[in-house]
């Protein structure tokens, strides 16, 4: 080993480099696409709200960035998200729908939990397009041709059905791994915030523009779904809180914009940035 050492070394360095590169590149696209999803579709008024409390989750929750799979995950639940708002305008309603649910049928495969945003999609059938039969089995052809793409995938590349033994993941609500001070006031403080800015956005959501509304309704069942998920997730590491973020800013975002005292919007920012340092501390 100790021979072999000058010439493994390099190599697993430049491993560890390109995949924290892939990372960080993806966390960089999740980001672009998060920012135009907002400014396209007005989910918050011209400001940095959302990105910056995107970028203050990941402070509060570094883990979030070890899990490649997990970002892929959320990465094309974004794109089913951008789909979804997106069906507002009337326009390419059955293709809109089709990806919304082929999107979530891919980040499935990454981390199999994200098929409950699946009901997003059904969410958005409710408030659209409830009467027409075609939408309706529209996104459910879609997950079938996710599962026919993948079967075929697996006999070209393994030659069998179904190569990924562990696509099924248990659910868990062994919250064991959170018994430490520190991990209990970050998770306090952070679902603490998001459960009352998710009351106060559904309390104010008859404010909002009627033409947007069922796409604010949507960020509000997108918000429950993250929740969930969150809370059965079998990764109790602190990565499964990045299904929440996309949510968390963009109802951070949306308060933040009517809070009119200047020291309570920095109070709740503070928060968000102590936390981790607490957590670290203790």
């Amino acid at each position: 080993i100790i021979v072999n050492y000058p010439v493994v070394a390099p190599e697993f360095q430049a491993n560890v480099i390109l995949k924290t590169f892939f990372k960080y590149t993806l966390v960089l696209f999740f980001v672009f696409v998060f920012d135009f999803i907002i400014s396209k579709n007005f989910l918050s008024k011209k400001n940095s709200y959302a990105l910056m409390t995107f970028g203050l989750l990941f402070f509060m929750f570094p883990k979030s960035l070890l899990f490649s799979d997990i970002i892929i995950a959320n990465l094309f639940i974004l794109f089913s998200l951008r789909r979804l708002i997106s069906l507002h305008s009337k326009i390419n309603i059955k293709k809109k729908l089709f990806d919304a649910a082929f999107w979530i049928g891919v980040a499935s495969l990454f981390y199999f939990w994200s098929i409950l945003f699946f009901l997003a999609v059904l969410a958005a059938l409710i408030y659209f397009y409830q009467n027409d039969f075609k939408n309706i089995i529209i996104p459910f052809v879609a997950l079938i041709t996710v599962a026919i793409l993948y079967v075929v995938f697996n006999i070209i590349t393994t030659d069998t059905f179904l190569g990924n033994e562990n696509y099924l993941q248990p659910m868990s609500f062994d919250f064991s791994v959170y018994n430490d001070l520190g991990k209990v006031i970050s998770l306090t403080i952070f679902y603490t915030l998001f459960v009352w800015i998710l009351f106060y956005y559904i309390r104010t959501i008859s404010d909002k523009p009627k033409k947007l509304r069922p796409s604010y309704n949507l960020i509000i069942v997108y918000a429950i779904i993250a929740l969930v998920l969150a809370v059965i997730s079998d990764n109790k590491s602190g990565a499964e809180e990045f299904f929440i973020f996309v949510p968390f800013a963009l109802l951070m975002a949306n308060f933040l914009e009517v809070v009119s005292e200047k020291w309570f919007k920095e109070a709740l920012i503070s928060l968000i940035i102590l936390a981790p340092i607490v957590d670290l501390v203790l």
